[in-house]
């Protein structure tokens, strides 16, 4: 699964378990609605607990959210199933010629500038709660 992946999978998890105020929210349940196996979703959902945003207890079906979901950012999920590491987001990369006069200045050109790109993208992640996300479908 690939980083954009394993991010959207867990704002799609959190609101599943949100959605499922019982608890109930199995890992088989979610994963039906996610068209995934179960064990991406435990796994998931295990980063998810590591990170205080689930509580779920080993042998008893469901998880539930620690917290509100307006009290959970995206920035927060992201950073729980270690979406991207601090200015890792853009790879450049390795190796390049370093008797090429590009080749030796690439690097110390543009990961400036990935760097911004990055923390200007996590700044709007941590302007977005959970609970944005779920009033934004049309869920019945």
């Amino acid at each position: 699964m690939n980083i954009s992946t394993r991010f959207a999978v867990a704002i799609h998890i959190l609101t599943l378990i949100d959605s499922k105020q019982d608890g109930k929210s199995t890992s088989e349940w979610i994963a039906g609605s996610v068209n995934t196996n179960p064990v991406v979703i435990r796994r998931l959902t295990g980063m998810l607990h590591k990170a205080g945003l689930v509580d779920v207890r080993p042998g008893v079906a469901g998880a539930k959210l620690t917290r509100s979901a307006a009290d959970i950012t995206l920035l927060q999920i992201y950073k729980a199933v270690n979406a991207a590491r601090d200015d890792s987001l853009f790879a450049v990369h390795e190796h390049p010629n370093p008797e090429c006069p590009v080749g030796q200045n690439i690097a110390g050109a543009i990961v400036p500038v990935f760097s911004l790109a990055q923390k200007a993208m996590e700044n709007v992640l941590q302007e977005v709660t959970l609970d944005q996300i779920i009033h934004q479908m049309p869920v019945s």
